[in-house]
């Protein structure tokens, strides 16, 4: 049995990722490994942050580990609010809060693109691997639908008429960002 740490404290994403995972894994949150610091994300990319995490876990605990980071690219916007997507609002402000800025800040825009980036960094024995999901879309005009967190209700993915909060979850896992990033992750442990 291999044993890595995925560098969350979110129960459910745990569950989800560890169902998705062979037989021969078994994953460990950071409450597992008794890690309750605030690894701050200090980087100016998401795949720096993605690193940073899991260099920090794999330094001070030894454990083989993988961290992912998230966020939404507006083309209009000049590719914000990036590594800043979970913050965009302030440190302490909600998703509506993200969302309603966003939305201010497009007004006007004709230019709709945006993008969703997952990247996950895998540190294995000595070696840091990056895998990297990206799916495309618009910035709807106003917050539509009630599932997913974020900035869900405002991007409706490429090929689709809904918003990623409109689709089931099954689809958004299927076709987003970060399921993209995982399954790339799974082919390359699978295989390891």
């Amino acid at each position: 049995m291999r044993e890595f740490v995925f560098a969350t404290h979110n129960h459910n994403k745990m569950r989800e990722i560890q169902s998705l995972m062979p037989d021969d894994i078994k994953l460990l949150s950071l409450d597992d490994i008794k890690c309750f610091e605030d690894i701050e994300e200090t980087e100016a990319t998401i795949e720096g942050n993605a690193i940073l995490k899991a260099n920090y876990i794999k330094e001070k605990y030894g454990y083989n580990v993988f961290a992912d980071d998230t966020g939404l690219e507006v083309k209009a916007l000049g590719g914000q609010p990036g590594v800043y997507s979970a913050r965009y609002a302030g440190n302490h402000k909600s998703d509506a809060d993200n969302v309603q800025l966003l939305l201010r800040n497009m007004e006007g825009k004709t230019n709709r693109e945006a993008q969703f980036k997952t990247v996950i960094a895998l540190c294995l024995d000595d070696a840091t691997y990056v895998f990297e999901g990206i799916v495309k879309g618009i910035i709807t005009n106003t917050s539509v639908g009630t599932n997913g967190f974020g900035y869900d209700p405002v991007f409706q993915p490429n090929g689709f008429s809904e918003t990623f909060a409109q689709l089931p979850l099954a689809t958004k896992n299927e076709i987003g960002h970060r399921g993209k990033a995982f399954k790339k992750l799974l082919d390359f442990l699978e295989n390891y």
